[in-house]
């Protein structure tokens, strides 16, 4: 009687053990075992690790096995199990891999097709078709589509965490709820005593450091120290959180009339205004975005304020970028100064601060939300929908969509939620930070997403012109070593553009990205068709990077460069100025943040920049979901590439009083789950 040896392995997750019923089938080509049970409660087998094996005997040979069936049986209540992979060793002694990586749930069966990548045209066993077939009409009945609000991408069909599939939700709910973490994060910097203390002003600026100074931070310390400096603000456009505003001007807009005898001040070489902007010395941040944008007002004790500013910028003889000229509005006249370095400390210092604020909550709503959390939970939505997982595409996308859709749900739960979180300390909270994606979405492209492109839009590319624009030489490397990488992997799969034109679940995939992701928007230009192997890769690449490298880039910086309140305010209490020579220290620092929201816009930035418990980085990937070997031989050449990346960027960094290491790979998480 033919024998075969199956051996399960559980997961260490938080209630990956069992005590329910476990039975198996294995499904052959020529035939089906008998339903097994391979557990009882109370035996103690899969428990968290484990890893047991079991004997399946047979009448006769079952041809090859084409899917293995779990079932999981409730007991007394159920118990979540994770089962990691399954293992089938043949009569013939050869083994078999089923990489699972799945959780069951309740009374509900998994099926497996054993570990080697396949794409649709390449089955052809009807059982194997009908299998890849069946999984997705359950995923997509699974994974629905749902407009959180007109004018953004799609999201989940979830208003919770809890509603959420397992096999996406975080191990443990209490990880991510921003209430618990952000009180932790306001208990650990020491700032309880000054919570409640909404519509108190601080005395001066040294009072922030009341609330500053707990946690030693190299970055942070230094921008205290130097903030009021024009060469700290203009080096945040190229290396700080938001790196992405900054663009080369090459005509000074209608709407900023800014004139050769406005500037001649500021610029060193001799040369007018007209002859540095054609030697490309001059450069532009334009907050367009936030023009008409609702501030909030969900406080009637505390009035908030918004504003649109315009910054010219001047890179001077040491390669630094200086601001030369702010306007905070974006329609000139007599109630909307041009200020300059050359006005008085406080006019200036204040415009600055204003420009500071308005990056903040482009930064937050716009880089961050949008452009990172937003997008990558499409791409993972529409991965589950369309990608079975068989597919390669999903087995390399899989881990970096790694709790995106669960910390984005639980973000719209809490955070950015109607009288959520977001709404005690910022601007734009209230309704407005909804305005500002909406806004922005009219101009979202996928091009956009492409990073080198990205760089050449805003006239960014030259190393020469920009020597220390750290943020765009380590973003080029992290992306040559992810397009390597992926190219490898499509390779192996996809022998000529012909093979991709024919794989309808790529197909099917992309399109339903564009088609339902981004509601075919008529600005977005997403693809609805691949129609080569150079448009796959780069596709797959942006995905990649946009849920590690780019969210990484513009994430784990917040406490860096934010938390010294007067750097980055959160909100601002009094209306930009509209005449010069009426703004004191006094003025200021009451148009700051109060230190009620001081201390929660403190602790969101300390929490937003902390990794996850077990993170994984990019290039590591325990979970085994790819089996050939010539995948794992491009893994193992990935790897060594980010390493030497790494010590690049390492290297670089050594002696430097500011640090630029948000790209290096030892500090880029694989999916965007903060």
């Amino acid at each position: 009687m033919p024998n075969y040896t199956v051996t399960v392995a559980t997961g260490t997750q938080w209630f990956a053990g069992t005590d329910d019923y476990i039975y198996m089938t294995l499904v052959g080509s020529e035939r089906c075992s008998e339903r097994t049970l391979l557990d009882k409660p109370l035996y103690n087998d899969f428990e968290r690790g484990a890893v047991d094996s079991y004997d399946i005997s047979v009448g006769e040979d079952l041809g090859e096995i084409e899917l293995v069936k779990i079932e999981k049986k409730k007991y007394w209540m159920h118990d979540d199990w994770y089962c990691k992979y399954i293992t089938v060793k043949t009569p013939y002694g050869d083994y078999i891999e089923f990489p699972c990586f799945r959780w069951l749930v309740d009374d509900k069966e998994v099926i497996l097709r054993d570990g080697r990548a396949r794409l649709a045209q390449h089955d052809k066993t009807g059982v194997a078709k009908q299998h890849r077939r069946k999984e997705l009409e359950q995923r997509q009945k699974t994974y629905r589509w749902k407009e959180w609000h007109p004018g953004f991408p799609m999201s989940i069909d979830a208003k919770a965490h809890s509603e959420l599939p397992r096999d996406i939700q975080f191990d443990s709910e209490k990880g991510v709820d921003f209430v618990l973490n952000y009180s932790k994060a306001i208990e650990n910097l020491y700032v309880n005593q000054f919570m409640h203390m909404f519509q108190s002003s601080w005395g001066d600026f040294a009072d922030f450091e009341r609330i500053f100074v707990r946690i030693k931070n190299t970055i942070s310390e230094y921008v205290m120290e130097h903030w009021k400096e024009d060469f700290m603000f203009g080096y945040q456009f190229l290396n700080g959180c938001n790196p992405v505003v900054i663009r080369k001007c090459t005509e000074i807009p209608d709407k900023f009339p800014v004139t050769q005898k406005i500037v001649q001040d500021s610029l060193e070489r001799g040369l007018t205004l007209e002859e540095e902007l054609k030697e490309g010395n001059i450069f532009i941040a334009d907050y367009e975005l936030l023009d008409g944008v609702t501030p909030n007002a969900t406080d009637p004790c505390t009035l908030q304020y918004l504003a649109a500013p315009i910054c010219l910028l001047y890179k001077n003889s040491q390669n630094k970028i200086m601001p030369i000229a702010i306007q905070l509005g974006q329609r000139p006249g007599e109630d909307n100064p041009i200020f300059l370095p050359s006005d008085d400390e406080y006019d200036w210092l204040l415009a600055k601060i204003w420009v500071r604020s308005s990056d903040f909550h482009v930064h937050q709503t716009v880089t961050h939300l949008l452009r990172t959390h937003l997008i990558s939970e499409v791409y993972g939505i529409a991965m589950f929908r369309q990608l079975p997982a068989v597919h390669p595409v999903f087995k390399l996308l899989l881990p970096h969509i790694r709790f995106t859709i669960a910390i984005n749900t639980k973000a719209r739960e809490q955070l950015i939620c109607e009288c959520g979180l977001f709404d005690k300390a910022n601007g734009t909270g209230g309704g407005g930070h909804v305005e500002l994606v909406q806004k922005s979405m009219k101009t979202f492209t996928y091009r956009s997403l492409c990073f080198p492109e990205a760089i050449k839009a805003r006239g960014m590319e030259s190393r020469e012109e920009l020597p220390y624009y750290f943020y765009r030489d380590d973003g080029c490397s992290v992306w040559e070593a992810v397009t390597s990488f992926v190219t490898d992997v499509v390779d192996i799969y996809y022998d000529k553009d012909e093979t991709v034109q024919e794989d309808e679940e790529i197909q099917a995939f992309v399109k339903d990205v564009c088609s339902f992701g981004m509601q075919d928007f008529d600005m977005c230009e997403f693809p609805k068709s691949l129609q080569t192997k150079e448009q796959l890769v780069e596709y797959l690449t942006i995905v990649i990077f946009t849920a590690s490298a780019q969210h990484a880039a513009v994430n784990f910086g917040q406490y860096d460069w934010c938390s010294w309140i007067p750097n980055s305010p959160p909100t601002m209490r009094k209306p930009p100025p509209t005449k010069k020579g009426e703004v004191d220290l006094k003025y200021i620092v009451e148009s700051l943040p109060d230190r009620g929201r001081s201390c929660w816009h403190l602790g969101a930035v300390w929490a937003l920049s902390q990794f996850q418990e077990n993170e994984l980085f990019l290039g590591m990937y325990p979970d085994e979901h790819f089996i050939e070997k010539p995948v794992k031989e491009a893994m193992v050449k990935f790897r060594k590439n980010l390493a030497e990346v790494a010590k690049v960027i390492k290297c670089r960094n050594e002696g430097k009083k500011l640090p630029y290491y948000y790209f290096s790979p030892d500090r880029i998480p694989n999916s965007v789950a903060v």
